[in-house]
């Protein structure tokens, strides 16, 4: 993989060679450019942005649905980070590849946001739950779960330390960026509430993901209990028969009556830990990750908000 990277990074800079003297910015100079890796992060920027989107222009990195766990950045991606003002990131194991970029940046002046540094204590490492496929260790530095972006909370507190990122960027905008920071918190604060409140009259405060569980950020938030057959960023695609029974099981002993799968499962496993309980007739039903958002989507209408908001109405559902 690092030689991978090393042979992009080179390409960059041969790119870089070819449209003039060493590090020669993007004609395009009159606007800032901001790139953001993920999905969420892109709307985050791009709700923060707001009246200034004619100085600031925003790109999706990640912008065909690409999982994270498995992108690999190409010639072109290496180049938009490279030459951009302002680069934000989740900052987990699936991005090492950005300090090698980084550190052959065109744009010495530029401003890159790690999101888990910026959580701070916030931050989770990965966890694995009884039940749960087990990870091989490899005895390197602690994992953190890079899916932060599943916590309102925690899209509250990064929306106010991107807002002084911007305005550190383009200070001209800096009280554009603190305001619509102000007014996007306040609509993440009342989905929390609502998700809190739902939470609280529920029935149940167990969920079960036949499927990888990404949702840990959100479980935590609202005292949810949870199984699943794969902790959120496993790169195991297969289920044991142990775990199949178990989580069968599990469903029995709790008297659950839903199934849940995040948006990029295709249901197989879902369906067989159905067929292994006693009654084989639970609701499968979806929560969405945002790991499979496009830049088509975006464009379509589809929002931070608006993702968070059917989350919502899922997990209503299956804690009744």
């Amino acid at each position: 993989m690092k030689k991978w990277i090393a042979l992009m990074l080179c390409a960059v800079l041969v790119s870089g060679a070819l449209c003039g003297c060493g590090g020669e910015r993007r004609q395009d100079t009159d606007k800032i450019q901001v790139v953001a890796t993920v999905f969420p992060l892109y709307d985050w920027a791009r709700e923060l942005i707001g009246q200034r989107r004619e100085q600031v222009e925003l790109t999706l990195l990640l912008d065909h649905g690409v999982d994270m766990h498995s992108y690999q950045p190409s010639v072109e991606d290496m180049i938009k980070v490279s030459d951009c003002d302002v680069f934000i990131y989740v900052g987990g194991e699936s991005d090492q590849w950005v300090d090698d970029a980084l550190g052959e940046a065109a744009n010495q002046d530029m401003i890159a946001a790690n999101l888990l540094e910026l959580l701070g204590t916030a931050a989770k490492e990965e966890e694995t739950v009884e039940g749960m496929e087990q990870e091989e260790e490899d005895g390197e530095e602690t994992a953190y779960d890079e899916h932060i972006w599943l916590s309102l909370r925690n899209a509250s507190l990064l929306c106010r330390a991107l807002a002084d990122v911007f305005a550190a960027a383009d200070p001209d905008g800096a009280a554009v960026y603190r305001a619509n920071a102000a007014a996007y918190i306040r609509k993440l604060e009342a989905l929390d509430n609502a998700y809190q409140e739902a939470v609280d009259s529920a029935g149940g405060k167990t969920v079960l993901v036949a499927d990888r569980f990404p949702f840990r950020y959100l479980a935590d938030d609202y005292g949810l209990t949870y199984y699943a057959a794969f902790a959120g960023c496993s790169a195991q695609a297969e289920a044991s028969f142990e775990t199949v029974v178990f989580l069968a099981q599990k469903i029995d002993a709790l008297g659950l009556r839903y199934i849940l799968q995040t948006e990029t499962a295709d249901g197989t496993l879902a369906q067989t830990v159905r067929g292994n309980t006693a009654a084989g007739d639970q609701t499968v039903l979806t929560l969405d990750s945002m790991q499979s958002v496009t830049a088509q989507d975006a464009a379509a209408g589809t929002t931070y908000l608006t993702v968070m908001e059917n989350n919502l109405r899922v997990l209503k559902e299956a804690l009744q």
